[in-house]
């Protein structure tokens, strides 16, 4: 039997949508992009390895505005999943692992190496971030510190179109803050047809008293366990 074709909503930032939304038209279904954020590099953000030991990123942004600005690809990477790893390395990063879970499973993978580390753990990642990647690190022993890099901030949807868009099969979040962006946007626009599918139990978190059709997220907070949620969650 062939798969009904949906009407996907796309929430994250650029440019991640983009590539989201290739993925969803391989699948055979409609892909609409219309971010709940906008990521905005701090302008005066600025890059000291001085007595680092290795970078970890909770986020494909941290990765992009990171190698924005500074150019060292040789230093270790831990990434909090496959996305992020997958981003690293494509930034030219050469010794990148990754959690493939959540910022406490990074924080984990990393404790259980710090005997490798001599030095500090440098968090690149957002002025808001979804988790205190640092704070869990000083727990498992592992000196660390962040540097804001970015900012996530809502993007306002005028009513039309907030309208339109609530009329998809599904929307995909992708964070925390993209959830809580679109519980704002059903409060004004409610939308109980609808099915959220999200990267983690963490990311459906601020979605648990919207009325919605379904929610779900895959056992690992990976895109492609997200995108097999389409056409399995009814």
């Amino acid at each position: 039997m062939a798969r009904r074709r949906q009407k996907i909503w796309i929430t994250r930032a650029q440019p991640g949508a983009a590539a989201t939304a290739d993925r969803v038209r391989a699948l055979g279904h409609e892909a609409i992009v219309a971010p709940l954020l906008a990521v905005r590099a701090m302008e005066d953000a600025q890059v000291d390895l001085n007595g680092v030991a290795a970078l970890a990123f909770t986020s494909a942004n941290g990765v992009r505005c990171f190698s924005d600005i500074c150019a060292e690809r040789a230093i270790r990477v831990f990434a909090v999943g496959a996305a992020t790893a997958q981003a690293a390395r494509a930034a030219g990063f050469k010794l990148v692992l990754s959690a493939d879970g959540d910022v406490d499973a990074l924080a984990e993978g990393i404790g259980q190496r710090r005997g490798e580390l001599r030095g500090v753990v440098l968090h690149p990642g957002a002025a808001e971030p979804a988790g205190d990647l640092a704070g869990a690190l000083e727990k498992q022993g592992v000196a660390a510190r962040s540097l804001i890099l970015y900012e996530t901030a809502p993007v306002k949807l005028e009513d039309e179109a907030a309208n339109q868009l609530v009329q998809a099969d599904a929307v995909l979040l992708h964070s925390p803050r993209a959830a809580k962006a679109l519980a704002a946007v059903l409060k004004l626009h409610p939308a109980p047809k609808l099915r959220a599918l999200g990267l983690s139990k963490a990311v459906m978190k601020p979605l648990s008293r919207t009325p919605l059709a379904a929610r779900a997220f895959p056992s690992m907070p990976l895109e492609g366990a997200l995108l097999n949620l389409i056409d399995r969650t009814p």
